[in-house]
């Protein structure tokens, strides 16, 4: 996938986001399903805070910062980054990114979503310059480069929306 396609989808996914935070009250946002899964703030949370952690692994890479390899991505991260889709399996985030989720008001999520897209918009504009052999580590999917960290991107955020739709229907919330 070229990267303005990347960045497309990734545009239509935050703009799903988005629709979203404007119909939900403050009460929706942060209520929690019943069954102790994450709330939309907690999701909004996870997905804008581990994007933007993901943007500062693609400015290594454009920077040459990252690892030098030249080896071939991990199989299972190709057919990730390949079909677009995570494994329909429950992952616990790693510790690092879910020490980072907290439940945020509306606000909050409005302003990582703004940061977020102003610093996905700088980086689409530079990420043509990045080697594809300076990589940086994913800690499940093992060295990315640039490219591919953006298509990381794109379908983690796409795999989220397909949560929140399910937070919906446990909270019967219309999404």
């Amino acid at each position: 996938m070229s990267i303005e396609t990347n960045y497309n989808s990734l545009l239509k996914a935050i703009s799903d986001y988005e629709n979203l935070l404007s119909r939900v009250s403050e009460e929706e946002f942060i209520q929690s399903p019943e069954d102790g899964g994450w709330s939309y703030s907690e999701t909004f949370s996870h997905i804008f805070q581990s994007n933007l952690f993901s943007l500062l692994a693609i400015e290594k890479c454009i920077a040459g910062i990252g690892s030098p390899n030249r080896k071939r991505i991990h199989w299972l991260a190709w057919l990730i980054l390949f079909f677009g889709r995570l494994p329909p399996l429950k992952f616990k985030a790693p510790e690092k990114i879910a020490a980072m989720t907290t439940k945020i008001s509306r606000a909050d999520a409005l302003i990582l979503i703004n940061k977020f897209k102003t610093r996905l918009e700088e980086i689409k504009s530079i990420i043509t310059n990045a080697k594809p052999y300076q990589k940086t580590k994913h800690p499940r999917l093992g060295l990315l480069n640039a490219k591919e960290w953006l298509r990381f991107i794109e379908v983690h955020t796409v795999h989220h929306t397909r949560q929140l739709k399910r937070i919906g229907r446990k909270l019967r919330i219309e999404n």
